[in-house]
């Protein structure tokens, strides 16, 4: 698949897909991350000379608005097969081929189409796959170093799709584990490794940063930090889950604990299984905050109630439930001092979020408990028991290697003094 990948973008591509044969070596390509204040969700400057495209992270496929006049992909072609792949649950629109009034020699053809989809809306839409082109930096994982123009295979999308994205968005770039994702045509079409590391910022951060391709991730530090260090050559016993029904990352959560007490929750109710798709721990930069399920909301938010007790407690503010007074609370390090939730992972890992996660100022008197509950109309066939939102992952170094199925994670990385703001957008020497 990755040769066949590799040659038909080299045809659809008027600029021969990636100047490769001008440029040195294939190294991995970096793009900043930006945090829009209005929608809490991420965007990358990929997409050449246009706006810029929001990351979702459990995405199919590339998509964005087209020109009238674009390239077509024949639907009879493997790109197209995999183009109709894991359909979003829901939408009515089938891919596949199109019938098409252009004719040539052969007279008419039929052309390939796909289904994008804007989780933040719940909304579908129909569009051709064509070749996208996209832009970014060749690095080192300490600066960029070059630019690197290339073309990776997307879906047109109709202008009403992009509504509740953040201003100025043309589109998605997903970054599932599925074929036509943007890590996986990045290894394909630039010959890197299948790997990718996000550091998504925090709301008055510079930027984040992602590497698509492989490590190191140095960060400015007092000394600088390679903070991928060891991961892609001896990665971390987490491996992320595979869903039949898409192609998002699901990890391995066996317990919940506050203050260091194991939460109470009924068994099992972490499982994702395998045959309905239904349960499991998703990550998602598309959904601004880590939303559960009822029956592990609640004792969640008990458990974290109790601890905090001795904290004078604010009104609500929508769309949160529990909240408190900013005069009340001491800062650290790693955000406001409140109980730590420790995520227990299979294998006898720990995923810490502290009070940078926990809590979110809301305004400047008030911080909320930064989880949501899902509701009971969302339980069904697909979906998931935890979404695991872009808040709880901010100043996190997420690691994925495709090939080895591999899941890592740095931070949160305040503790080591550092913050996904601190990588040197200064052109390096390549």
């Amino acid at each position: 698949m990755s040769l066949l990948l590799f040659s038909l973008l080299l045809l659809a591509s008027p600029q021969g897909t990636l100047a490769a044969d001008q440029q040195p070596p294939a190294k991995p390509i970096l793009t900043p991350i930006f945090k829009d204040p209005s929608t809490s969700l991420y965007t990358i400057p990929i997409k050449d000379g246009a706006a810029p495209l929001v990351l979702d992270l459990a995405g199919p496929l590339l998509w964005s608005t087209c020109a009238p006049a674009h390239r077509t992909i024949p639907c009879n072609s493997s790109v197209c097969r995999v183009a109709g792949r894991n359909p979003q649950a829901g939408c009515a629109c089938t891919s596949g081929g199109q019938p098409n009034t252009n004719t040539n020699s052969t007279g008419r053809r039929c052309t390939c189409t796909a289904c994008p989809y804007n989780l933040a809306t719940g909304q579908c839409g129909r569009g051709d796959v064509t070749a996208v082109p996209l832009s970014a930096n060749a690095t080192d994982g300490r600066n960029p170093l070059f630019p690197v123009s290339f073309s990776a295979f997307g879906s047109c999308a109709p202008d009403a799709l992009l509504a509740s994205l953040p201003s100025g968005a043309a589109g998605v770039a997903g970054l599932s584990r599925l074929p036509l994702s943007l890590p996986s045509q990045v290894a394909s079409v630039l010959r890197v490794a299948k790997r990718f590391a996000l550091c998504v910022p925090t709301s008055g951060a510079r930027s984040g940063a992602a590497i698509f391709g492989g490590g190191p991730f140095q960060l400015l530090a007092a000394p600088p930090v390679d903070v991928a260090e060891g991961f892609f050559e001896d990665p971390h016993p987490f491996h992320f889950l595979k869903n039949p029904r898409n192609g998002a990352y699901y990890v391995r959560v066996t317990g919940i604990e506050v203050n260091n007490e194991r939460v109470p929750l009924p068994p099992g109710i972490f499982d994702l299984h395998a045959r309905s798709g239904t349960g499991g721990v998703m990550l998602s930069t598309m959904t601004p905050y880590t939303t559960l399920r009822s029956e592990i909301y609640r004792p969640l938010r008990r458990a974290f109630d109790a601890a905090t007790s001795g904290i004078p407690r604010a009104a609500p503010v929508e769309p949160f439930e529990m909240c408190y007074q900013v005069s009340a609370l001491s800062s650290t390090r790693l955000g406001f001092g409140v109980a730590n939730i420790v995520l227990l992972l299979d294998g006898g890992g720990s995923w810490l979020l502290a009070g940078n996660a926990s809590l979110v100022q809301v305004n400047d008197r008030t911080v909320c408990f930064a989880f949501l509950e899902m509701g009971s109309a969302t339980v069904v066939p697909g979906s998931p028991a935890v979404i695991f939102g872009g808040f709880q992952m901010e100043d996190h170094l997420l690691l994925f290697d495709l090939e080895k199925e591999a899941f890592g994670f740095r931070g949160p990385l305040p503790g080591i003094r550092t913050h996904c703001g601190n990588f040197d957008f200064s052109m390096g020497s390549s």
